[in-house]
């Protein structure tokens, strides 16, 4: 245990024997008969805090906070704020290179200060799985991993390079090399424990408690599935706590979510979780628990329970939270997990009664409120064309999308003229054939994403109906791009057990890698041919992944439409080659007779798949690839790095660059002051995501981050992306709003583009951001609802710091980017119930000051804003006092290093 005082709670700590080892634990339902009635996942954050009391970092407030949840706590009202360390971080490669960046940094600022920089290193586990560097470039082809693999190891040599120097530079870090598979899915079947088992120094006995886990993507959610409370943070927030610092959140609602009845034969975990999604998300759940119980849960499998915990933050909750079960415990045991650790593990859990009966009414905890699914309804479903949420039923797929052309622009509209709904072109594919698309037209369709991936019953359920396919004759158009990427090496072994390899390749879906791709806007670039065709003609074309974002600009620039669906619905609108068709009534094809063949004369019924599944998906095959994966490829082995403790920057890297945020750094705190004489940089509207925000995917030619690059000597075919480069700070603040798809109320196009106000010149974001600096001009954001929703990204929030925002001003947040804008010390103001820039008449040509007390801030409090005389107040989102002790410290890191130096 850590802390700096006696643990107050010593008092209720237990132990047991078995195989000649001591383990101890907290016997929480000896604290207080209350425990009894909380929902599983406050127990969690129960057992944490009682487990870390010490009085100093965390207080027997807060165990007695936590213990007296009761389901009228209601988040408007309440302001009560705990504090939680959870267990570890994991990190993506993405993330995670930015955080060892930092790291490196913060090693350099204490020695520039005086202290020993030795001292920076994660105390808390951390895990990376290097998953997001892998891009499309080359499918339908047996060799197409084996390509891809080699172009992401040319791209990216110096990051993976600069990722192995902190594995060995830094204790307490797990690095999972590139190649092994994506994050979550590596996570679930291989770094969650479940329970974890930590040394005692005192006695040699050991510590039992729960698994818990926050991550540097909003996906983490993902683990939920097996019983691990965890969830997305922001990067910054996340390196405090690899630093040994607790977490301080506000105490959450708990939405009980009642499971009743069966899928139905035709039915999919996708489907569910579509389903599921829509349905919370008009309910309305954004920073709340969402638990699920009921007897309908024991029917899903740890693999449906994580596809719906995966898609958390597309319904806004910040977990959705399975308690653990006999089930989880059988997932363990599949997934090679040691016997001995299974026992040990449930005699844990049982005594602390933290081990679930999902048929035993009287196990249900009390919830805030409660909703129920009876899973028989569920029907085969889609979400599109640009949010999660928007559910859509295949029966009314095609009438759907036939209403979106002609709808207003926005969510479920593309505004197509009458004249221009026929619109089509032909293009010559290398067969010598001629091809003709339109509006609908499929050109991406990827079996991609850990929502579906980490899922036997959906793969092997698109390698059964891929084979039914290829055995009726039917096949996919050459120009569409298909691909495969399993998320870890183990979906690989069960494909090929089963006997479907074969016919997914046959149909064009080949392995192209192991990895974050499509799902995140690594679908490479289409054909030529294709593009143009599509941009000459105004069309409105698709794609169709098993991933579970697909905001706009997100999976491709050129497919506007893009629908989430499982990886069975992905073969099959590739198969039809357009998602404007009704499957009842219209064929995909013709056999070998000349009958026609339907969509259901092809799809396997779950009982079918479930057979296959519980015949190839064995804990071999899990033993296998998980004792390898540490190893990686020949050439992470043949490596070279450097054995210093500090980084050897390179001046002249374009990859890895000592960033800005210490210089000028002192060991005492800044005066605390306003706001003075401040511009508008972009006036935006609402649901601004992080996609819209943080620089991703390719890096455009004509770019500002272009520009640079090329200024040093790199060709358009060596920039590579924006992901790939969050290790250097210049190209990622230059690449910040960056999106095509941007709509900023200063600029005359949708882009990244804004007004320099007093010139009057329109010019790239970060043009104009460079110049206001240049004039000793602050900078603020004025946006509408919802803003940073989305995958939790650091740049999101770094990028506007270096930009040289100050504040921004919105009528809501999401709650991670909320976090990571008080991480980076940018104050988040909220406009006041019923207003916004809008009703307020914000033009966002006004000069902005914004006035801080001179005394102490509070949480919460009042902030005025004086636009040109218009003068406002608003809400100052700072919702702690840690969020307070970091803005006036600068951010966290800064408060992590003068911490170090005390």
């Amino acid at each position: 245990m850590s802390g700096s005082g006696a643990n107050p709670f010593a008092q209720f700590q237990e132990s047991f024997t078995q195989d000649g080892n001591v383990y101890k634990y907290f016997d929480l339902p000896s604290i207080d008969s209350k425990y009894e009635s909380l929902p599983f996942s406050i127990r969690v954050l129960l057992e944490s805090a009682v487990r870390n009391c010490d009085n100093f970092h965390v207080l027997e407030k807060d165990v007695q906070s936590i213990l007296g949840w009761t389901p009228s706590l209601k988040q408007e009202t309440s302001d009560v704020e705990v504090s939680f360390k959870p267990a570890r971080v994991i990190l993506q490669d993405f993330t995670g290179v930015p955080a060892v960046v930092d790291f490196a940094a913060m090693r350099d600022a204490v020695r520039e200060l005086g202290g020993n920089p030795e001292k920076i290193n994660p105390i808390c586990p951390a895990d990376l799985v290097i998953d997001h560097s892998v891009q499309v470039d080359f499918v339908r082809s047996s060799d197409a991993l084996t390509k891809n693999e080699s172009l992401e190891f040319q791209r990216n040599k110096e990051r993976f390079t600069f990722l192995k120097w902190g594995a060995r530079a830094f204790d307490n870090m797990l690095i999972v090399p590139p190649g092994s598979g994506i994050v979550h899915q590596v996570n679930l079947e291989y770094l969650a424990r479940v329970v974890f088992e930590s040394d005692s120094s005192a006695d040699g006995s050991k510590i039992l408690y729960p698994d818990s886990v926050v991550g540097t993507d909003s996906h983490t959610t993902m683990i939920n599935g097996l019983g691990v409370l965890g969830w997305g943070v922001g990067g910054i927030e996340a390196e405090a706590v690899m630093l040994g610092q607790s977490i301080s959140m506000l105490l959450p609602e708990v939405i009980g979510y009642r499971l009743e009845g069966k899928l139905g034969p035709l039915a999919t975990s996708t489907d569910l979780v579509l389903t599921i999604t829509k349905h919370l998300r008009q309910l309305g759940v954004v920073g709340k628990f969402v638990e699920f119980y009921g007897p309908g849960v024991a029917e899903l499998s740890i693999a449906d329970r994580a596809t719906i915990s995966n898609m958390c933050p597309e319904y806004g909750a910040t977990v959705g939270y399975f308690p653990i079960d006999e089930n989880t415990l059988s997932y363990m045991r599949q997934t090679n997990r040691s016997e001995k650790k299974i026992d040990i593990i449930r005699k844990y859990l049982k005594a602390t009664r933290q081990l679930r009966d999902y048929s035993l009414v009287d196990q249900d905890p009390q919830y805030t409120e409660s909703v129920t699914l009876d899973l028989s309804t569920v029907v085969t479903s889609v979400s599109g064309p640009k949010r999660p949420h928007d559910r859509v039923s295949v029966s009314s797929m095609c009438e759907d999308f036939k209403s979106c052309l002609i709808s207003p622009v926005g969510f479920k509209g593309f505004a197509i003229p009458p004249s221009a709904l026929a619109a089509s072109g032909e293009f010559q594919w290398d067969d010598g054939k001629s091809y003709k698309i339109g509006h609908g037209s499929v050109v991406i369709a990827a079996i991609t994403s850990c929502t579906n991936t980490s899922n036997p019953s959906v793969m092997l359920g698109a390698g059964l109906l891929a084979k039914n396919a290829v055995q009726k004759g039917l096949s996919i158009l050459p120009y569409i791009k298909t691909s495969l990427s399993p998320g870890s090496g183990v979906v690989t072994y069960y494909l090929r057990e089963s006997g479907v390899i074969p016919y997914l390749e046959q149909l064009g879906f080949d392995i192209v890698g192991y990895g974050c791709m499509t799902c995140i806007g690594n679908s490479g670039p289409l054909d030529e041919n294709v593009v143009n065709t599509i941009e000459k003609n105004g069309l409105v074309c698709c794609g169709v992944l098993s991933g579970n974002r697909n905001f706009e600009g997100r999976i491709h620039p050129n497919t506007r439409a893009n629908y989430l669906a499982s990886p069975l619905l992905v073969i099959a609108y590739a198969i039809a080659g357009r998602v404007d068709i009704d499957f009842e009534i219209e064929p995909l094809g013709v056999d070998a007779n000349g009958k026609e063949v339907f969509l259901r004369d092809i799809w396997p019924t779950r009982s079918e798949i479930q057979e296959v599944e519980h015949k190839h998906v064995i804990p071999a095959m899990f033993q296998e690839v998980y004792s390898k994966i540490q190893l990686g490829s020949r050439d992470w082995q043949t490596l070279e790095v450097s054995d210093s403790k500090l980084y050897p920057w390179s001046e002249i890297s374009t990859y890895i660059k000592l960033p800005p945020f210490f210089e000028g750094m002192t060991r005492a705190l800044p005066k605390l002051k306003g706001i003075e004489k401040a511009r508008c940089l972009l006036l935006l509207g609402d649901s601004v995501t992080t996609d819209h925000i943080s620089p991703a995917g390719s890096i455009a030619r004509k770019s500002p981050a272009a520009r640079y690059l090329s200024e040093r000597g790199l060709t358009p075919r060596d920039f590579n992306s924006y992901g790939s480069r969050r290790g250097n700070d210049a190209v990622m603040a230059r690449g910040t709003f960056a999106n095509i798809r941007l709509v900023n109320k200063l600029a005359s196009k949708t882009g990244p583009s804004t007004l320099h106000v007093p010139s009057g010149e329109e010019m790239d974001i970060f043009d104009a951001a460079e110049r206001y600096a240049s004039e000793g001009t602050p900078l603020v954001l004025v946006v509408g609802k919802d803003y940073g929703s989305g995958s939790s990204r650091d740049w999101a929030a770094k990028g506007p710091f270096l930009l040289g925002i100050k504040a921004v001003i919105a009528e809501s947040y999401e709650r991670i980017h909320r976090s990571n804008l008080v991480g980076m010390g940018i104050i988040p103001l909220q406009f006041l119930p019923g207003q916004s820039a809008d009703t307020l008449k914000l033009s966002g040509r006004e000069v902005y000051n914004i006035v801080l007390p001179e005394g102490e801030l509070k949480p919460g409090q009042r902030i005025q804003v004086d636009a040109d005389g218009n003068v406002f107040e608003t809400t100052l989102r700072f919702d702690t006092e840690v969020d307070i002790t970091y803005y006036k410290n600068g951010g966290i890191l800064n408060y992590m290093i003068r911490k170090m130096l005390d």
